[in-house]
């Protein structure tokens, strides 16, 4: 059963309820199943000014400038929550017609959103930091206030593969990649340099869209991607490839896409951009929720949306899944949704750039991170909402691939160097 869309003052009500009873009770289910509803209720009136707490947070709201909006987006299972917010109601929920636009690839992304043809976009989570600093694009500042999904990208190869074992047999092969500027690139060239095969001279790596990589598999043009799904789970579907290895096992919780605007329409139409950010996040929520996975995949398979079979969805979404070497697999953080944009991911992100020539000069790491990633925006809103939230916006993360490496944000030219293969 699909949300069930309810006006903004509503919503904002029932969230400041929710907010509240955690607050004061504690885990709310509990609290719920002891007393009821309607105790509940009367119990917050007592000990809290619920109906203040419920203007202050329509106040903080706004009305939105704008209401009719067009989403870019790409059609993987990275923008869930971006395009579930459309036929589940939850873009509805605070006061918008916002439209979801299908994009080919990310440099139509990127075009359509610089150009003012969509209003906010889905975004690979190095693409905002990319065109904020001016590279590969022109400069146009960005702010990324939620992070789409965590993990959910996989290595596949081709069949003919089937006898490869370790990063080390890749030598020569033709990997393809749905943009430099993505989270895929710097994956695989971190798992190819960890087994001593340089990326820029031992195989050839190029930017191809997601939705043509099964395709140039089964022709031989390719012989594997680190792609996003559902394009990894779609070659075994179609019997031309098989998943040699899950992101998260590269980097556990790395971050994939992304929630992106101009900070220019942030700045210029601030409740419509709080709005975004509290239906997407709204939706992150309701995604991250295990039980909920089947009925998003069936929500988000449609042609207009992702176009693709619900049973490869569900494979991608619920984490049980046959890998295309006679396994069925169950990994239930295949793939998730924690939206919180770390610091310390664009810190590590600038790194990679850095690391493979991408950015040539000098950047202050921290700078840019904060500039770009808001986590502070992030916070308020998941608060609002009624979840936890950090208590850091940076932290140390682990690669365990080949040498365990521990990345410090605070000590970033120090891990750049401690890689043998690099171009700086």
């Amino acid at each position: 059963m699909q949300a069930r869309p309810e006006n903004t003052e509503a919503v904002i009500d029932r969230l400041v309820e929710r907010s509240v009873q955690h607050a004061v009770f504690g885990d709310r289910r509990d609290f719920l199943k002891v007393v009821g509803a309607g105790t509940a209720a009367a119990a917050l009136a007592d000990v809290f000014p619920l109906q203040a707490a419920k203007a202050l947070a329509q106040a903080k709201l706004g009305t939105p400038e704008k209401k009719d909006l067009k989403i870019g987006f790409i059609p993987i299972t990275c923008a869930t929550p971006i395009i579930m917010a459309e036929p589940m109601g939850f873009y509805k929920k605070y006061g918008l017609n916002a439209q979801v636009v299908k994009a080919s690839s990310w440099a139509m992304i990127r075009d359509l959103s610089i150009n003012k043809e969509s209003d906010a976009t889905h975004m690979l989570s190095p693409m905002p930091l990319a065109i904020s600093m001016g590279i590969g694009s022109q400069e146009v500042p960005y702010v990324m206030p939620a992070v789409e999904n965590i993990n959910g990208q996989a290595i596949t190869l081709a069949n003919k593969h089937k006898g490869v074992k370790r990063a080390a047999e890749m030598n020569g092969f033709k990997f393809g990649v749905p943009f430099d500027y993505s989270m895929h690139n710097f994956l695989l060239r971190y798992v190819l340099a960890e087994a001593g095969v340089d990326p820029d001279r031992d195989v050839q790596i190029r930017a191809v869209p997601p939705p043509e990589m099964v395709a140039n598999l089964r022709a031989g043009n390719l012989d594997g991607y680190l792609a996003p799904d559902p394009f990894n789970q779609r070659a075994v579907f179609e019997e031309v490839g098989f998943i040699y290895m899950l992101s998260k096992d590269i980097w556990p919780g790395h971050p994939c896409c992304a929630f992106a605007a101009k900070r220019e329409f942030a700045e210029k139409m601030p409740n419509t951009f709080k709005a975004i950010l509290f239906a997407i996040l709204d939706a992150t929520q309701y995604a991250r929720d295990r039980s909920h996975r089947k009925e998003i995949a069936a929500a988000i398979a449609p042609k207009n949306f992702l176009n693709q079979p619900v049973e490869v969805l569900e494979q991608v979404l619920t984490g049980v899944f046959p890998d295309g070497l006679g396994n069925t697999k169950n990994v239930p953080d295949r793939i998730d949704f924690d939206p919180f944009p770390y610091h310390s991911m664009a810190v590590w992100i600038l790194t990679q750039m850095k690391r493979w020539g991408y950015l040539k000069t000098d950047v202050t790491y921290k700078k840019v991170a904060e500039e770009v990633f808001l986590a502070s925006a992030c916070r308020d809103t998941l608060k609002t909402l009624g979840y936890k939230t950090p208590d850091t916006t940076s932290m140390k993360h682990t690669f365990a691939l080949g040498k365990t490496r521990i990345f410090d944000p605070d000590k970033p030219d120090d891990y750049l160097r401690s890689f043998p293969i690099r171009k700086v």
